[in-house]
């Protein structure tokens, strides 16, 4: 008997959907300690169609690293949800533990794809929603 670890590839389609969601923000992983032997690490693709956003959350404990591969997304955070950053396809951003936040997608016509990495896991907590007119700038499709 062999406790060896192996890599682990997971096919297009088989990505685990069963992972952390926030509203309009759609997450599937391809490494994670659910379905895979990973046990320090969450790595997926995170999705919002156009005009959607997520419910105000944070990620607990965990670091996240994210990077744009498609469309033009923005971070609202701060008090009433007044600051924001804005990213594009190419851009990484680092999210610290416990930060809360709200992911939108700027555009009402194209995707907004991340790929995400998270450690230890995808930790998503969900707080209380938010009206979309306190969010500068968003609008829906």
């Amino acid at each position: 008997m062999s406790n060896k670890v192996m890599p682990v590839v997971t096919r297009k389609g088989q990505e685990d959907t069963g992972t952390g969601q926030s509203g309009g923000c759609v997450r599937i992983s391809g490494v994670s300690p659910q379905h895979t032997p990973a046990t320090k690490i969450w790595f997926g693709k995170v999705s919002n169609e156009p005009g959607y956003r997520s419910y105000p959350h944070h990620h607990g404990e965990a670091e996240t690293g994210g990077y744009v591969l498609k469309g033009k997304g923005r971070i609202y955070f701060g008090e009433n949800w007044q600051e924001f950053i804005d990213m594009e396809e190419g851009d990484f951003i680092f999210v610290p533990p416990n930060w809360p936040h709200i992911e939108v997608n700027m555009s009402t016509t194209e995707e907004l794809v991340w790929l995400t990495t998270r450690t230890p896991d995808n930790i998503v907590v969900n707080l209380p929603d938010v009206d979309d007119s306190v969010l500068v700038g968003y609008r829906r499709a």
